[in-house]
């Protein structure tokens, strides 16, 4: 056992010390969105993704002094990053339409519900009853977001909400990938990957004025590359320093960053509709929590079964 392991005031601290630099992480992102949703008109997609990824893998490399960026499982990372890349097009895409900051965040809510539909077939996990029904209520938020003749009733809402299956599919193989890299590595190789895929979508993504915009978009994108850089920094720290399941309910913070950022900058207000789907969602989303909580304290609390020994069977073995 570590040292210091068997003491509760120190594993608090940091669960705490985990839970405000996460949040922090969240509000850090949230301004990076922001930042790039206002620059966008002047550098189109493509240049974003590639001030994206400059900067932040820039920052990353400083901040962990180049330490831990080597890749063990190079073709899973790079099939993880390249992915992501798809998600940060659709979102960007989104946004350079006038999709409101809070409106993605709302639908992008959706993602740790996927999580719990995906996990299934790809880590093999059991889902309860309980668990089933609560993600079937989350995706009834998502029908009341996406009402006909809604703020949301409009195709780039599809575009996001398959892109957020995509995210999910890329926080799993986080944690397939978390048993062999660090995290560092995996937000490091995330960031580079936007470049040459940034490089790619050119074409088909040109800026829509210079290709050097002026003084103030250049800055913007400057501090939105950092911004980036810092909270997958930050998201790194605390996952490393307190339990995922403490953090993950932080994740909702953005819809509060995002309605108060996109009403200060575009008077941006979410419909009555939007706002009420997305609570359905993060309810359902936190019930599940709740539930992967309460089985894995069930698994830890169930005795050990002697070599031979009949197995017991039950209820407990399902969340």
């Amino acid at each position: 056992m570590p040292e210091g392991a068997g003491r509760t005031l120190p594993l608090r601290q940091d669960t705490l010390r985990g839970i405000a630099v996460i949040t922090l992480g969240y509000a850090v992102i949230s301004l990076a969105d922001s930042t790039v949703k206002w620059a966008l008109p002047e550098v189109g997609v493509a240049m974003a993704m590639i001030w994206r990824g400059v900067f932040g893998m820039l920052v990353i490399a400083l901040l962990v002094r180049g330490r831990g960026l080597v890749p063990r499982r190079l073709p899973l990372l790079g099939l993880r990053s390249t992915l992501h890349c798809l998600v940060t097009v659709a979102f960007y895409l989104a946004w350079f339409n006038g999709v409101p900051l809070a409106d993605t965040y709302a639908l992008n809510a959706v993602a740790p519900l996927a999580m719990t539909l995906l996990a299934i077939p790809m880590l093999g996990e059991k889902v309860g009853w309980r668990r089933m029904t609560s993600t079937a209520v989350g995706f009834t938020g998502v029908l009341i977001m996406l009402q006909p003749g809604g703020d949301l009733w409009r195709w780039e809402a599809g575009m996001l909400l398959a892109s957020t299956v995509l995210l999910a599919v890329t926080r799993i193989w986080t944690r397939v990938l978390a048993a062999t890299d660090t995290p560092q590595a995996i937000a490091f190789w995330l960031l580079f990957a936007h470049v040459p895929m940034g490089l790619l979508l050119l074409p088909a993504f040109p800026p829509p004025g210079p290709l050097l915009p002026g003084w103030d978009v250049v800055a913007a994108l400057a501090l939105f590359g950092l911004a980036n850089g810092c909270a997958h920094f930050l998201f790194a720290r605390a996952f490393a320093i307190a339990p995922v399941s403490v953090l993950a309910p932080f994740e909702y913070t953005t819809l509060l960053w995002g309605g108060l950022l996109g009403f200060a900058i575009w008077a941006e207000v979410p419909s009555w509709l939007t706002v009420a789907g997305a609570l359905l969602v993060c309810a359902a989303g936190l019930y599940n929590l709740h539930r992967e909580r309460v089985r894995r304290t069930e698994e830890r609390r169930r005795p050990v079964p002697l070599a031979g020994a009949p197995r017991a069977s039950g209820s407990a073995e399902r969340a």
